[in-house]
Order: structure tokens, then sequence, then C-alpha cells
């Protein structure tokens, strides 16, 4: 069963009417109030790689983590064009989705070094794993380059994060929700987080799912409690609080403790 249409302008009033205005994760200071740092000098993730001889960002070696081929680490310049380059095409939902369909459009900022299609895909791959916001038939996406939409994910340079989300405080570091937009910093999509221990594919789904989740109208939760699963609204990117590591809204066993 495919699930009604929610008609996207529809659907951004009813988001917006939950979480209105401004949502995300920004410092008081540069600093966590936990007391784990967020570095602003963008090296906080797995080790950055050096520039090529032509100054360009030299991605990192293929790796793989808990079991998984991880995507290349990859230094991002401080700002890009400034202007959004929109995934082109539609991208539906996979066969047997089921639930409320929400239409949404993924953008990259040009002269940022990832593939506007290469961040398209895992973003829908994200969005439609039953492991995400649909779970259990809520709501099934499709990925649009026109017309209305509910949300739009962009993936944003420091700089543009940093504009885009005043008047929150991201440092150059953090993602936020703002109006439409689920602006994802590319400084950590680039290298993420220590705390993920070097599983970046992990860390990049969490983000979206955290920045998606502002726009479907979820607030910040905290670790429920040391050693437990954090759940994907904690604000991880900051840090744990003592919590494990947690890319999903609904991750398989999330009974355990």
């Amino acid at each position: 069963m495919r699930g009604r249409v929610l008609p996207a302008a529809g659907a951004a009033l009813a988001l917006a009417a939950v979480v209105a205005g401004l949502s995300g994760c920004g410092f008081a200071s540069h600093r966590d109030g936990a007391g784990a740092p967020v570095s602003p000098s963008g090296s906080s993730g797995p080790s950055a790689p050096s520039t090529t001889g032509s100054g360009k960002p030299a991605p990192s070696p293929s790796r793989t983590v808990n079991g998984r081929a991880q995507p290349p680490t990859v230094r991002v310049p401080e700002s890009a064009s400034g202007t959004y380059a929109v995934a082109k095409g539609t991208q539906e939902a996979p066969a047997g989705a089921r639930g409320t369909t929400i239409r949404y459009a993924v953008e990259v900022e040009r002269g940022l070094p990832f593939k506007v299609a290469e961040f398209a895909a895992t973003v829908h791959q994200t969005r439609n794993d039953p492991r995400s916001w649909g779970h259990g038939g809520q709501m099934r996406f499709v990925r649009v380059d026109h017309g209305p939409v509910a949300f739009r994910v962009a993936l944003s340079s420091p700089a543009l994060t940093d504009r885009l989300c005043a008047p929150l405080n991201t440092g150059g570091e953090l993602s936020c929700r703002q109006g439409v937009r689920s602006v994802i910093n590319a400084r950590r999509w680039g290298t993420g987080v220590p705390w993920y221990k070097g599983d970046l594919a992990a860390y990049r789904e969490y983000v979206i799912n955290h920045e998606v989740g502002h726009a479907l109208g979820h607030g910040h939760e905290q670790c429920p409690g040391p050693g437990r699963r954090a759940p994907v609204m904690v604000q991880q990117t900051k840090s744990l609080y003592g919590c494990r590591p947690n890319p999903w809204p609904f991750p398989s066993g999330s009974g355990d403790t």
C-alpha cells in the first residue's frame, strides 16, 4: 500500500507548526557544556588528510569499520560559492514502502568537494531505511527537484552553515534546521566526530536523521544513562554524554540497556 500523499506545501506547514522557525545544535560557546569539546579547527573527526600538491583536498584511503566499507574522510574548505545545486530528477521510495508520502529536495553548495548525486543517494537511502523516521509505515520519502517540498537537505560549507543558522551559534562545526532547510555542515560530513571511532558512514546517517528529525518536529533528547544507546535526537556531534553512538530513530534491538 502506498499510502496517501501529503501535499508538500501542507506538509511543510504541518511540520512547521510543530517546530517553528529554527532549531538545531548550537553552542553556548565553542565548548560543549558536558565537557567534550568540538574543535573549531575542523580536525575533531578522524585524522584529516593533507591537501594535494594542487591545493585540492586529498581524500583518505578506503577503510572498513564495524564491518562496513567507509567513505573517505575529506578536508572541507571554510567557505564555498554560497549557492546551491539541486540534485536532479525524482527518486521514489523503495517498492513496498508504506505511509504518508513526504516530498523533499537535496542541495549541495557549489564548490564543495562532494558530488551532488552521491550525497543525494546517501540521503535517500537513509531517509527510507526501516530504522529511520518512516519506521513501521509511518511515512515514505520521495526526492524531487522542483515544486513544493516539506524540507530540503542542504550540504553546506561551515561559513554558509553559520550564516543560515544564525542566530544559532554553530561555530563552524554544527548543523541545524532553519526554516525549510535541514542544513548539514560539510565539515562534519567530511570528517565525522571522534566518538564514532572512525565510523563515518554511521555518523553521516546520524546527522541526516537528527537534522531531518528537527524538520519533522522532534526536539533534542538527553542520554538516558551511562552505556545506554543514545537517542538520535541527542546532540551527538557535541558529545555522547556517556551513551553509546546511535544513528537511528528506531535501531534494531532498541530495547537494550
